[in-house]
C-alpha cells in the first residue's frame, strides 16, 4: 500500500525561523500500522501509534484526529487509519506555527497561515479545539518564553481561550509529570520571566503555583530594590540567570526563591523578616507538588532558605562562614557550590539598576570551602580525642583556616 510522509510542526518552524531544529517529527498519511511494521518500524506509545524509524530512530506518526471524551490531557478519543488527511491531523495542532508541513518535494503545506504568524511574530490558535487540551495553556506560555528574544507575543485571542481553560478548573486534572516537563521546558528558555508573565496573565499562574503569583503585588524595601514588586524581582532574577546561560536548575531555584515573602503579614510590609525560615517549608511542598527531580528540588530549598546569608559573606567571621558552608551542605557536596553561587548572586544582580553590580561573595564563598575542605580530620593531632571531640577539633581547624583568607572582616 502506497502512502506520504510528511516533515511536519516544530521542526519546519524552527527551519522557518532560522533555528537549528530540535527534533523532527514525520506524519504518515495513507497508511496502516503494519505497513509501518513491515517496513521494520518500531512501534511505541499506548494511545495512538508512533513509530521509530530503523535507522534515524526519529518519530513517525500516523495521521490521527482527536474527540474530547474526559477532562485532561488524556481525556481524548484517537482516531488514525489511512482515511485521516494530512489537513485534518494539522488541524488538531496548537498553534498556527506548529500547524505547517513539508511534502517530499520540500513544498510547504501551510492550511492555517503559520507561515504569516511567523512573519508577524504571534503565538495563535488553529482552531477552538485549543481549549479541549489543557496541556496548551502550559506549551503556549512555554514557546512564548522561548521565542520572546525573536519578540514573539501570545495572539490576544489564543490568551483569552487560555483564560477560558484555566476558568474551566481543567488544569487541575494535568498529572504532575506533565506540568513539570512544561516547566523545566520554560526553565531552559532564553526568557524564562515571560513563561511566568503569560500563565499570570491567563489565570493559571494561581491554579498551577499559587505561592509564586502570591509574590506580585508585594511590595519590598526601595532601598534594596528599586523595582520594589517581589514578583517583578523573581522574574528579573530568572531571566539575569537565563542571559548568563546557568542552567535550568539555578532558573527553577530563583523561581521560588522569595515565596516565603508571600506569606509575610501585610503590617509587616514592606520589610521581610524571616521570609528565608518561612519559604523553605512552601518551596518544599512545590517541588513535592511538582514532583520535581532531586538535582532541582535540593537546590531550590538550599538557596530559598540560604540567599540572604551568601549575600552577608563579606560581613560574617569565619565561624558564621562555615556555618554557612554546612547548611549549604558545600563540604559534604561541594559540586554543588557553582549553582548555589550562581542563583544567590542572580536573586542579588536580579533587581533595577543592580545587573552590572560586582559580586564578590561568590569569590569568598569559594575561597571559604577551598580553605575548609583543606583541612582533614587525619591530618590533625587527635591524639586523646573521641568521638564530638574530634569534630570539634576539626572545626576549630577549618574555622582558622577560613580567616587567614582575605576578606575576613577586622
Amino acid at each position: 500500500m502506497s502512502y506520504r510522509v510528511y516533515r511536519v510542526g516544530g521542526a519546519v518552524r524552527d527551519e522557518l525561523l532560522g533555528l537549528e531544529p530540535r527534533e523532527i517529527d514525520w506524519v504518515v498519511v495513507g497508511a496502516r500500522p503494519e505497513d509501518l511494521l513491515e517496513q521494520g518500524y518500531r512501534q511505541v506509545g499506548a494511545s495512538f501509534p508512533v513509530f521509530l524509524h530503523p535507522d534515524t530512530a526519529e518519530e513517525y506518526a500516523l495521521a490521527r484526529t482527536e474527540r474530547k471524551q474526559g477532562h485532561g490531557y488524556h481525556g481524548f478519543t484517537v482516531d488514525f487509519g489511512p482515511e485521516v488527511s494530512l489537513e485534518e491531523d494539522l488541524l488538531r495542532r496548537d498553534l498556527t506555527v506548529n500547524a505547517m508541513a513539508r511534502d517530499a518535494d520540500g513544498d510547504l503545506i501551510d492550511p492555517h497561515g503559520g507561515r504569516a504568524d511567523l512573519e508577524r511574530r504571534v503565538l495563535r490558535h488553529v482552531s477552538p479545539a485549543f481549549r479541549e487540551d489543557p496541556l496548551r495553556v502550559l506549551r503556549v506560555a512555554r514557546f512564548a518564553a522561548r521565542l520572546a528574544p525573536m519578540d514573539f507575543t501570545v495572539h490576544p485571542e489564543t490568551m483569552d481561550l487560555m483564560r477560558s481553560v484555566t476558568e474551566s478548573g481543567e488544569l487541575a486534572y494535568l498529572a504532575a509529570e506533565r506540568i513539570w516537563t512544561e516547566i523545566a521546558g520554560a526553565m531552559a528558555s532564553p526568557r524564562p520571566g515571560v513563561f511566568v508573565d503569560v500563565l499570570r496573565g491567563c489565570g493559571a499562574l494561581e491554579r498551577l503555583l499559587p505561592e509564586v503569583d502570591a509574590l506580585f503585588g508585594v511590595p519590598q524595601p526601595e532601598r534594596y530594590h528599586p523595582e520594589i514588586d517581589t514578583g517583578q524581582h523573581v522574574v528579573l532574577a530568572m531571566d539575569y540567570a537565563a542571559r548568563r546561560g546557568w542552567g535550568p536548575e539555578v532558573v527553577f531555584a530563583l523561581l521560588l526563591h522569595d515565596v516565603g515573602k508571600g506569606v509575610t503579614p501585610r503590617e509587616e510590609w514592606p520589610s521581610h523578616r524571616r521570609h528565608e525560615q518561612r519559604g523553605v517549608p512552601l518551596a518544599r511542598r512545590i517541588c513535592e507538588r511538582l514532583r520535581a527531580p532531586g538535582r532541582y528540588s535540593d537546590l531550590a530549598i538550599r538557596v530559598t532558605g540560604l540567599h540572604l546569608r551568601c549575600h552577608m559573606m563579606a560581613e560574617m567571621k569565619p565561624a558564621t562562614r562555615l556555618r554557612l558552608l554546612e547548611k549549604a551542605d558545600l563540604l559534604r557536596r561541594p559540586e554543588g557550590l557553582d549553582d548555589f553561587v550562581r542563583a544567590c548572586e542572580a536573586d542579588y544582580r536580579g533587581r533595577k539598576n543592580y545587573e552590572n553590580r560586582p559580586y564578590p561573595q561568590a569569590d569568598l564563598l569559594a575561597a571559604a570551602l577551598q580553605a575548609a575542605l583543606a583541612v582533614r580530620a587525619r591530618d590533625l593531632e587527635t591524639t586523646g580525642l573521641k568521638g564530638s571531640q574530634i569534630g570539634n577539633k576539626l572545626r576549630e581547624a577549618r574555622i582558622e583556616a577560613i580567616a587567614g583568607i582575605s576578606g575576613r572582616p577586622g
